[in-house]
């Protein structure tokens, strides 16, 4: 999995304060990640430390026009992030259908569905 070609996200470890696997959310989960106009669809591709959440690989910071490098980029606010529980695509890697899938959800999303 390369962070310079796929849009993911890295959940927190889990904790007494968050387990991700209790919310149906695990290894390539569909994720919306919106930075102010922007929205990129991605996927969970990683864990990290338990108490970090808003790490997100080089591609899915650099489609959202957020400084990609990894020493000193990022933006300290601003990203919301969408987890859409139990949609999953797979294999992990399949960017187009993290798309689709995300797309759909989100229109249900804001249906109301």
């Amino acid at each position: 999995m390369s962070s310079e070609r796929l849009p993911f996200v890295v959940v927190p470890a889990p904790s007494r304060i968050w387990d991700y696997r209790d919310h149906g959310v695990g290894g390539g989960s569909v994720v919306a990640v919106v930075y102010r106009d922007r929205v990129q669809y991605a996927v969970v591709g990683d864990t990290g430390p338990r108490n970090i959440i808003g790490e997100a690989s080089y591609a899915t910071a650099r489609a959202l026009g957020i400084r990609p490098d990894p020493h000193g980029g990022g933006t300290p606010s601003g990203v919301t992030y969408i987890v859409f529980k139990n949609a999953r695509v797979s294999p992990i890697e399949d960017h187009a259908a993290a798309v689709a899938t995300g797309e759909r959800l989100a229109r249900e999303f804001i249906a109301g569905s």
